[in-house]
């Protein structure tokens, strides 16, 4: 599975961005897929997933009602909404693809790039 994150860039803190990935190859419709974000010093940590028919979600504490998860298998394409961003949701988001339904970060075979995402006061 390949993987290209996009959407990232600079924000006010209240305010939003809309982060896609675009999945390709043999396997990308049937994984299970999840947003992780990276900041300056910190682990990697899941900030959202979404099971293969996207009737199934899961958010990290910090985003729940902010960020919203959702897939298009018909385009291989998953997005992750996030509105009323604060300081602390600054970071490098990465999609990634599973073959499990997790939120260990481990449980993930593929990676894309990373999107920087800056949210500022």
């Amino acid at each position: 599975v390949q993987l290209q994150a996009s959407g990232g860039g600079l924000v006010q803190a209240g305010g939003s961005l809309r982060l896609s990935c675009a999945a390709s190859g043999r396997t990308s419709s049937n994984s299970v897929m999840g947003w992780f974000r990276q900041a300056p010093g910190k682990e990697r940590e899941l900030v959202a997933a979404i099971n293969r028919s996207g009737g199934s979600t899961r958010y990290a504490d910090s985003v729940k009602g902010r960020f919203t998860i959702s897939r298009d298998n018909a385009k291989n394409t998953v997005s992750l909404q996030m509105n009323n961003l604060n300081t602390e949701d600054t970071g490098v988001y990465y999609c990634a693809a599973s073959g499990s339904y997790s939120i260990i970060t481990r449980a993930y075979d593929y990676w894309g790039q990373g999107t920087l995402v800056t949210v500022s006061s």
